[in-house]
């Protein structure tokens, strides 16, 4: 049986967060302490603490970290009501980088790296950072990577130029990819590191101008001159960064998507107000053929939007690692959602380039997302690559994961 129905306990929670939002964090939208650069940390724990007195904080989190453990599924139908503001996801702590840094942290750490570098992250009380991209080209495809470690047997000395380290500014838990050089003590290759922020050697050269605002304290150009780290820094296995970042990627692209459809779907609600108070020619503008089509149209978009949203995170649910479902929901969940932003702007008319309404925000800050987590053309051409090898879940070859048209798990 296929059942779209949302649970009442499920729905009543989203409610809950769809009226924190509105209520508590859409204020902040006009805060000057919403900068070019993002939100201030000082900004961002005044929210977190609102949503912490109202038991939203953390939601996503294994329940042994204080969360709710959601399910994939359930996350996003939190998630959506969380994006109906930018600033949502950023107050309930369910924002990249971090929430990303909290799934795959929660999976790898070791239980006294758990302590030191996730939890005061779950907690809201400091932030973290995944450093990976550089400017050399590490990014969409991390085998690229320059940044160095050498390992003399005790400690590792890094040394690597990054960029696009989001919320790098002020974070407190890192974690640092970086390529161990071949060393007479063991294994070498991609590795992911975790540190502390302020430890020597970590330079922050400056913050980036973007177009995007809604990540804290921006998107910084981070140098690692001499870092030197000990053993237990290793973060996992050392050779083994790329697995772990396949890890994190499929989930974080869906809850990316998540957020982004909540923050779409508040763009909408305002493009249809204004296209039933503003008149032109007589009549409302939403009675206009051109500007009803183009409602209409953000309509489509936002329903296939959720249900690719909540397919995938269904199939996740059931064990699909989803690295192709993941690709298929992200680069057509990115194109759908930044056409609706477009296509409210152009509803709005002349203030839809303004601040009068968030829309011109959410329109700037939605554009990124058809590039971080992967460009829209590197997800179509992994999935075309993927097509090659396996065949399509439409023809009689088998699928990407190998489950049986439609994902329909054998009988055991």
């Amino acid at each position: 049986m296929i059942d779209f129905s949302i649970p009442a306990e499920l729905a009543a929670l989203a409610q809950r967060v769809r009226h924190f939002v509105q209520t508590e964090i859409i204020p902040y939208e006009r805060d000057p302490r919403l900068t070019q650069h993002g939100p201030t940390d000082a900004m961002r724990q005044e929210m977190i603490e609102k949503a912490r007195a109202a038991g939203l904080l953390s939601l996503q989190t294994p329940k042994s970290f204080g969360g709710m453990g959601l399910s994939h599924i359930e996350a996003a139908v939190v998630l959506e009501a969380a994006g109906w503001s930018t600033l949502g996801p950023v107050a309930m702590n369910c924002a990249a980088p971090d929430e990303g840094n909290m799934f795959i942290l929660s999976k790898i750490t070791t239980p006294e790296q758990a302590e030191h570098y996730l939890r005061p992250v779950v907690e809201g009380r400091q932030r973290s950072v995944f450093a990976m991209t550089e400017p050399d080209g590490a990014g969409s495809d991390p085998a690229q990577l320059k940044t160095e470690a050498v390992f003399d047997g005790t400690h590792f000395t890094i040394n690597g130029l990054k960029w696009l380290i989001t919320g790098a500014n002020g974070a407190k838990t890192w974690i640092i990819m970086a390529r161990v050089a071949p060393n007479a003590y063991g294994a070498d290759g991609p590795t992911l590191f975790l540190c502390e922020g302020g430890t020597p050697g970590i330079e922050i050269e400056r913050i980036m101008n973007s177009m995007d605002r809604n990540y804290v304290e921006g998107h910084g150009v981070v140098r690692f001159n001499n870092l030197r780290l000990p053993k237990a820094a290793l973060l996992g296995n050392i050779g083994e960064a790329f697995r772990y970042a396949q890890m994190r990627l499929a989930p974080a692209r869906m809850t990316h998507c998540m957020r982004w459809l909540g923050a779409a779907a508040r763009a909408h609600d305002i493009a249809i107000q204004h296209a039933r108070t503003r008149t032109a020619f007589g009549k409302p503008l939403g009675e206009h053929q051109g500007v009803s089509f183009m409602l209409a149209e953000n309509e489509i978009d936002l329903k296939v939007s959720r249900l690719l949203i909540w397919q995938t995170a269904w199939l996740m649910d059931q064990g699909v690692k989803g690295r192709h479902e993941s690709s298929i929901a992200k680069a057509e969940i990115s194109e759908r959602l930044f056409k609706v932003a477009d296509r409210c702007v152009q509803v709005l008319g002349g203030i839809g380039v303004t601040d009068e309404t968030v829309v011109e925000m959410i329109y700037r800050d939605m554009r990124a997302f058809r590039l971080y987590d992967g460009p829209t053309e590197v997800h179509k051409y992994a999935i075309g690559r993927q097509l090659m090898r396996s065949g399509s879940e439409f023809t009689a070859t088998p699928t990407a994961d190998g489950l049986p048209i439609p994902y329909v798990k054998a009988a055991e």
